[in-house]
Order: structure tokens, then sequence, then C-alpha cells
């Protein structure tokens, strides 16, 4: 297990664990964020990333990417 920050762009993940406080796993929940969820790294740039999700591209700062396991 991994953070999604430390994936290849382009390859395509499973969402395994979210980490943090309640806050920031729901946060995490209401953007598509949820273990068991596909999701493919777009890119990874200074302080963002961009990931689609359930068919939509969000850019998340790297501090909540490293909470997102895969």
């Amino acid at each position: 297990m991994m953070p999604i920050i430390m994936g290849s762009s382009g390859n395509e993940y499973e969402i395994r664990r979210i980490g943090g406080n309640d806050k920031i796993k729901k946060h995490l929940a209401n953007l598509g964020f949820v273990p068991g969820e596909k999701v493919t790294l777009v890119s990874v740039n200074a302080g963002s990333v961009i990931v689609n999700v359930k068919n939509v591209r969000v850019g998340i700062s790297d501090v909540l990417a490293r909470r997102i396991m895969i």
C-alpha cells in the first residue's frame, strides 16, 4: 500500500484505505474517494494532484493525496 501521490501518471488504481480524521475522510468521500473505488492518476505537480474518479477529474492538494492509499 502507498499514497496515490507515489503512483505513476496514467495508471488506474483501487483505493484501499483513506487516512486522516473524520473531517478529511468525509471531505474525500464527498469527492468520490472511497475504499474500493477505481481512480486514475492523471498528473502530479508541485503541490497538487489531478485524479480521475467516477469519470470526473478532480484536483486535490498533495496533503490530501497522501491520505488516499492505493
